[in-house]
This record gives structure tokens, C-alpha cells and sequence, in this order.
């Protein structure tokens, strides 16, 4: 009778944990990961083409770390990072010719709004959302660059 007592207990404590495991999956942030360029999918309605581009974001908690590699129009790579919080303030990134900081707002769960600045005064505006199944991050960025053509481009991205 113990065993049977031991297994029913078991069972039901391994019950309540998968859904609980469940929960603390779909708890991840959806942006949290690795990111392809799609360019067939992505519009270039101004300022430069991008040949390719692969972003990994570390979420943890308000935190996102971001590291980007690619290759511009004219065949040369990029590289550019950040380390930011949520809050909507100013964070320094790095590689960027366009700017010099970053802001990053959360506007759900899915979604954040970013500012880029150089020298204090806002350059670009990008609005992102991860789709609601997690495989498609879409952002739409305007302003102008630091050659001071417009910007005004979606950029489509897959998740590997």
C-alpha cells in the first residue's frame, strides 16, 4: 500500500511540474536567441541594402544584450553591440556609425520600441515584434544615417 501511496504521489507531483515547466517556457522573453536576415522577405524602401545579418539577443529580467554581425551593400562586414535595459534610457553601443547610444522601451510583451542617438540627438526610431509562434522578428526603422540619406526600411528576420 506504501508503494501504491509512493506512485499515485509521484505521478501527481510530476503533474503539477510539467505544467508549471510549461509555463516557465512560454515565460521566456520570445526575442531571446539567434536572428537570420531574410532579405527576399525584408523592403529596403531607402538607404542602403544589407547583403546579410545575424542578431543574437540575451534577454534576462529588463536586460538585453545585443550582438550583431553582417555585411553591408558595399561588401564590407559590421559589428555592433549593446547592453541595455528596458527603462527607455540612454546605453552606449558600439560599431555603429549611425549612432552612438540606444534607448529601449518594452511595449509588450512581443514588442519594444529603440532611439538611436549620435551626439545626444535622436538619428533613427526602430519599432520590433517577434511574431506570436516566435519564428519571425520584424522591424521597421526610420531616420536617416550617418551619411545623412533617409532611412525607412523592414527588415524581416528568422529564428534558427
Amino acid at each position: 500500500m506504501k508503494g501504491l501511496l509512493y506512485v499515485i504521489t509521484l505521478g501527481a507531483v510530476v503533474a503539477l511540474a510539467i505544467p508549471g515547466g510549461q509555463v516557465w517556457a512560454q515565460g521566456a522573453d520570445p526575442l531571446d536567441g539567434t536572428w537570420t536576415l531574410n532579405v527576399a522577405k525584408s523592403k529596403f524602401n531607402s538607404g542602403p541594402t544589407i547583403k546579410s545579418q545575424t542578431r543574437k539577443y540575451e534577454v534576462s529580467g529588463d536586460s538585453v544584450k545585443q550582438t550583431l554581425d553582417g555585411v553591408g551593400a558595399d561588401g564590407k562586414p559590421a559589428h555592433m553591440t549593446f547592453n541595455a535595459h528596458y527603462d527607455g534610457k540612454d546605453y552606449p553601443t558600439t560599431g555603429n556609425p549611425d549612432a552612438d547610444t540606444i534607448a529601449v522601451k518594452r511595449t509588450d510583451r512581443y514588442s519594444a520600441k529603440s532611439t538611436l542617438k549620435k551626439d545626444g540627438k535622436a538619428v533613427q526610431t526602430t519599432m520590433r515584434h517577434v511574431s506570436k509562434d516566435g519564428k519571425t522578428l520584424t522591424m521597421k526603422t526610420t531616420g536617416t544615417n550617418s551619411k545623412g540619406e533617409k532611412v525607412d526600411n523592414v527588415l524581416v528576420f528568422d529564428k534558427q
